[in-house]
């Protein structure tokens, strides 16, 4: 039977998870998954070891993201939980020539499990909510390309534009606010705690 232990554990995991991995605490930030657990994000999509490499060589190369959270709500059933949590996914880099700061807010959707008493990440999903992007310097005019720039969903349209310029592929169908990736992702967290395999 879940308890409040439960909910503690996974709040913390999941506090962890944004801290460790912003600061590079890759030996903590791993133990948050477990080994079978992957990571969807717009230019990333694989496993916790694959996106704690990545991670690094994208630090290497003077790529910066960084995670805020706010708000957390977790549904429990038995040693499966599905936890929902506000966030923001903020980067810099130079875009058209300007530098530019990208503000992404949505959710994280956190597919979990307790296995030998232990709570760890099985798969995380975030949504994509709404962006936007400025230039560092108010004054600096910024002319984005508008035909790639609407080739990317609205909930991280931005976000994309910024990753593609600097080299990432992008994926496209990601959940955003509302619609069928969003209605898809609902119904397989419905599954998963019915006991369902991802």
């Amino acid at each position: 039977m879940p308890t409040a232990a439960d909910r503690l554990a996974i709040r913390d995991l999941i506090e962890n998870w944004a801290l460790w991995r912003d600061a590079r605490m890759w030996d903590r930030f791993r133990t948050v998954w477990h080994d079978d657990g992957r990571m969807m994000a717009t230019w990333f999509q694989g496993t916790a070891d694959e996106f704690i490499k990545v991670s690094q060589e994208g630090h290497d190369k003077g790529v910066r993201i960084l995670h805020f959270l706010g708000g957390m709500t977790i549904d429990l059933a038995a040693s499966r939980a599905v936890a929902q949590t506000k966030m923001t996914i903020s980067q810099r880099a130079t875009v058209e020539g300007v530098v530019c700061d990208v503000v992404c807010t949505g959710r994280f959707y956190d597919f979990l499990e307790k296995r030998q008493d232990r709570w760890g990440l099985v798969l995380r999903q975030p949504i994509y909510e709404k962006d936007r992007l400025d230039p560092v310097d108010p004054a600096a005019r910024l002319a984005l390309d508008q035909t790639l720039l609407m080739q990317f969903p609205e909930g991280y349209r931005h976000l994309a534009y910024m990753q593609a310029r600097i080299g990432y592929r992008v994926k496209t169908d990601m959940p955003g606010l509302d619609g069928a990736e969003l209605e898809a992702l609902y119904r397989r967290g419905a599954d998963w705690l019915a006991g369902k395999a991802l």
